[in-house]
């Protein structure tokens, strides 16, 4: 007996890490990416093709599994769907990546992860502006969420506007033979900076689109695969048009080919299935509250790897946008129990938004037992000779 129970409580706390041990190992496979994207960037690799590459790999991976675990529960395809979904490719795959590698390749891998904390802040601006997020300055988590939006996207300015002098963390490291290449990456930070924005207001317009598509597409898988295919045909159509010499098309078995492979596999083929099924357990307030993590990681594996200077204007800005990100978080908490208390009156469990036809559907079947009550409340009224005789509703 009480080895069974020893065992029953090792499994509970296995179970109760493994959300844990999925979204840090997720953050180390960002971070990896990062480090392996940058090195090919370097190395002369186009990030048209490095995009274009990235979903080639992703929708060779996610394809197979989404025709076959969703081939009984994927919708039907309509043209407005399929309008959304060239869309959501065009955002995602095309806009908001090839925005990222170019903003990385004129500032630094650490300062790329840094200013996409800057993300969930801004996916909660658009989600107000389209009403999908509601704002009382009565509560206090409330407004906490605005509190915390403001001071992120202060640090974002302090990161941009502010480089400040080389914080050395290894003491007596040279940094002489770096020289041209600071010079070089302060001539573009600004611009560099910009593209991080634009990149990330193009991904936080994505999810803003892909919430309203799945209600009327909730297959995500296949919804996933149908992204990556359209991000591979547009991001091939904005490369040819780029990229008129045909041999930057070709790689070899060095890193180009490794960040096209790694990029596709782990951070758009295993990523999702690692975030859908944490979201699933502890919700996406649970998964945005490691982004930060990313960043440290990433940070120590630029000064590693890459030797990358990390500047104070990065350290203070990061510091003020993982504190303005936390306090979001904190917010959304608060949010979190008044949904799952919504949820579970209506379906008892927590499941994707209802879509307008089930909605319709169950307005018929409600209005329709309501009718029979009706008739059968009128046959015992006149069985009985009660005139105001009702039945129960159940």
């Amino acid at each position: 007996m009480g080895d069974q129970r020893e065992g029953g409580m090792t499994c509970q706390a296995l179970k109760k890490a493994k959300p844990f041990l999925a979204i840090v190992s997720l953050q180390f496979g960002y971070s990896g990416m990062y480090i392996i994207s940058m090195i090919s960037l370097k190395r002369g690799m186009s990030h048209y093709i490095l995009a274009t590459y990235r979903h080639v790999v992703a929708t060779i991976v996610i394809a197979p599994f989404a025709i076959v675990l969703e081939r009984k529960i994927r919708p039907k395809m309509t043209f407005p769907i399929f309008l959304r979904i060239v869309v959501l490719a065009f955002l995602e795959p095309v806009l908001d990546q090839n925005f990222y590698y170019l903003g990385m390749k004129y500032t630094s891998a650490t300062f790329a992860a840094a200013i996409f904390n800057m993300l969930p802040a801004i996916t909660f601006i658009m989600a107000i502006i389209f009403r999908l997020e509601t704002v009382n300055f009565k509560k206090l988590h409330s407004t906490a969420k605005v509190v915390g939006t403001v001071v992120t996207v202060m640090g974002a300015m302090v990161m941009t506007l502010y480089k400040g002098p080389i914080v050395n963390f290894v003491g007596g490291r040279e940094q002489s033979h770096h020289k041209s290449s600071t010079e070089s990456a302060d001539q573009h930070w600004v611009t560099g900076t910009l593209m991080l924005l634009a990149s990330c207001c193009s991904w936080a317009s994505f999810f803003i689109l892909q919430s309203f598509t799945l209600k009327m597409y909730p297959a995500e898988l296949s919804l996933t695969a149908w992204i990556c295919l359209m991000g591979m045909v547009e991001g091939s159509i904005v490369s040819l048009i780029m990229e008129r010499d045909l041999s930057v098309w070709v790689i070899g078995w060095d890193s180009r080919l490794l960040a096209a492979v790694y990029s596709g596999i782990v951070c758009s083929g295993i990523a999702y299935y690692v975030q859908g099924f944490v979201i699933k357990d502890r919700g996406p307030v649970f998964v945005t509250s490691f982004s930060p993590l990313c960043m440290i990681i990433t940070a120590a594996l630029g000064f590693i790897v890459l030797a990358e200077q990390v500047h104070l204007g990065s350290v203070i800005g990061a510091i003020i946008i993982v504190f303005g990100l936390y306090t979001v978080v904190w917010g959304k908490s608060k949010d979190a129990p008044n949904s799952k208390a919504i949820v579970a009156d209506e379906k008892g469990t927590q499941e994707l938004p209802i879509t307008d036809t089930i909605r319709s559907a169950s307005s018929s079947i409600i209005t329709t037992t309501t009718t029979a009550d009706s008739n059968n409340d009128a046959a015992n009224s006149k069985v009985l000779k009660i005139p105001h005789a009702t039945a129960p509703l159940h």
